[in-house]
């Protein structure tokens, strides 16, 4: 089970991914497109072009860890092109398969 600490970002890549690769070129990724730090509180999505594969590349404190699921029926949804950064329960509804048709916040952040 992949546990999510509540400040952690989650960035998802907008490109199809080759999901042959590891941690090397996974992290080359996260540096060229998101310009982030590999061993900050985040958590980086890579989905594959037939979008039944996916990784996450993450640092667990004392090194990088890789995640994978890969779908046996159906397709991850194809990702918000507006935005990298998604939300935690947005992540999460992706992995239960759930597709909100509109997301409202109940209150406003501040």
């Amino acid at each position: 089970m992949l546990a999510m600490t509540g400040g952690a970002k989650v960035f998802l890549c907008q490109a199809a991914v080759n999901l042959r690769k590891s941690f090397e070129g996974l992290s080359k990724i996260v540096i060229e497109e998101f310009k982030e730090q590999l061993i900050s509180n985040s958590y980086y999505i890579f989905i594959n072009r037939e979008r039944d594969l996916m990784k996450v590349l993450y640092f667990d404190g004392d090194g990088l860890a890789i995640w994978a699921k890969r779908l046996e029926k159906g397709r991850f949804p194809k990702p918000n092109q507006a935005k990298p950064i998604i939300e935690r329960r947005e992540f999460f509804m992706m992995l239960e398969g759930v597709i909100p048709k509109r997301m409202q916040k109940r209150f406003k952040s501040t």
